[in-house]
């Protein structure tokens, strides 16, 4: 079957070699792999199918087997560099029991004593499958947590995966246009959505990894998707966060429209927001902790007297990520000791929320770390944006 891969051979190659080289510093003998995120980092594996259980395994000396559902089979041939015949496919039956199979695999594969890595901070491995693995490799090997042993590997983008972010970025450029253009009293926000997500799969993009947030009026001030549209009032506020998506890399924007009038806290809490997120960028610097990007938000705000209307997080990394979130490991809070080097990536909003008076502003974008600071991926303009 001919191979459907975004990256070439070599680099997903040597990534499998980085991590190899991380398992043998961590005295691992193997990884069992449940991300899909790392899944396709390493091999290209591209699928949704992580909802049911299904595991790659690569072993310190880079030998690898997938175990999976008849489904994926050929999305596995398809998207990855798995050998063929090392795609293994579990049964749907009564009384399936793909873990033990998976067992049998890893003692196939030799791994009987051996220390094993495993992702348990997974979406594709969930409690109820996290406690029966446990229970069925007790005795046969010894089980460490390794999940971020692969997150902290794709922190550092290469080359290939940059302009694939610099596209998403353009993308999500386009789809606020779009917004733009359609947001006046009396806009569907179902139309606007239409056309934010449109112009992305036009440019040959993907959908987010979780839904783009939109919520008019009351619901400007909430920072998750929920369900219901509604229509533009003559003075209202809409408040949007969304990504472009190119080969599942994210380069995320948020900003809320004020429509009609604004009002004149609309305009202090956009100038604290905008002051806020320039003093973060200028934080966001190599060999820096990424909790110092936090420690700006809340000195700017918090000097503006908007301490209790700001969130305790303002950003995170940014990635090729799947279901149910875009959000990547680590986050920019407190006291996060995580160092920023060049070709890391990173979301920082600024979201402010006065319940009281009703108000709500936002304002965030995308950036690089560079050798020498960062660089905003959007070219956006950062002016309040006024229908």
């Amino acid at each position: 079957m001919e191979q459907h891969l975004h990256f070439s051979e070599a680099e997903l190659a040597g990534r499998r070699d980085r991590a190899c080289a991380a398992m043998q510093r961590d005295g691992l003998d193997g990884l069992l792999v449940f991300r899909q995120e790392s899944m396709y980092w390493l091999t290209g594996y591209d699928t949704f199918g992580y909802c049911w259980f299904q595991c790659l395994y690569l072993s310190a000396g880079g030998g690898m087997f997938l175990l999976t559902r008849a489904p994926d089979l050929r999305q596995a041939q398809f998207t990855s560099v798995i050998p063929p015949d090392r795609i293994h496919v579990w049964q749907d039956r009564e009384g399936a029991d793909p873990i033990a199979e998976l067992k049998a695999l890893l003692d196939s594969a030799g791994c009987r004593g051996k220390q094993l890595g495993v992702e348990w901070d997974s979406h594709g491995l969930n409690a109820g499958n996290g406690l029966r693995l446990r229970d069925a490799l007790q005795g046969f090997a010894d089980l460490t947590d390794a999940s971020l042993l692969v997150s902290r590997l794709r922190l550092i983008k290469s080359p290939s995966e940059l302009d694939y972010l610099r596209k998403a970025a353009e993308l999500a450029d386009a789809s606020w246009d779009a917004a733009v253009a359609l947001a006046e009293p009396g806009a569907f926000e179902g139309d606007i959505l239409a056309a934010m997500q449109g112009v992305v799969f036009k440019g040959g993009g993907d959908d987010p990894a979780n839904e783009t947030i939109i919520g008019s009026g009351p619901g400007a001030l909430m920072c998750r998707y929920y369900t219901g549209r509604r229509t533009l009032s003559e003075r209202d506020q809409l408040t949007l966060e969304f990504a472009g998506v190119y080969r599942h890399y994210h380069a995320a924007l948020m900003r809320t429209i004020v429509v009609g009038k604004p009002k004149a806290r609309h305009l202090d809490l956009h100038a604290a927001a905008r002051d806020a997120l320039s003093a973060c960028e200028e934080a966001l610097r190599p060999g820096h902790p990424v909790g110092e990007v936090f420690d700006a938000h809340a000195r700017v705000l918090d000097a503006s007297g908007l301490a209790e209307h700001r969130l305790n997080a303002c950003g995170y990394s940014l990635g090729a990520t799947y279901a149910p979130t875009w959000m990547d490991w680590p986050m920019l809070y407190h006291g996060n000791p995580v160092e920023a080097a060049p070709g890391m990536v990173f979301f920082i909003h600024m979201i402010l929320f006065d319940s009281v008076s009703g108000v709500a502003m936002t304002l965030a974008r995308t950036s690089l770390v560079t050798e020498t600071g960062s660089e905003p991926l959007s070219k956006a303009s950062l002016e309040l944006t006024v229908a």
